[in-house]
């Protein structure tokens, strides 16, 4: 799997896993939707990279 494709799953998680909080109050949902956003962060940042390394070989 991709940067990009694990970048959309851990975006999809955070989804369901804000869902779960936001609107069932599921408190235990809420650690899990925050690693979520810091693996979106994450995943971001090295897709970034490979970006800026990919258009420098151009």
């Amino acid at each position: 799997m991709g940067i990009s494709e694990e970048l959309v799953s851990a975006f999809n998680t955070y989804l369901e896993e804000n869902a779960k909080f936001t609107d069932k109050k599921v408190k235990a949902a809420a650690p899990r939707a925050r690693k979520a956003l810091r693996d979106v962060i994450r995943l971001a940042h090295e897709r970034r990279l490979e970006i800026q390394k990919e258009k420098e070989v151009l």
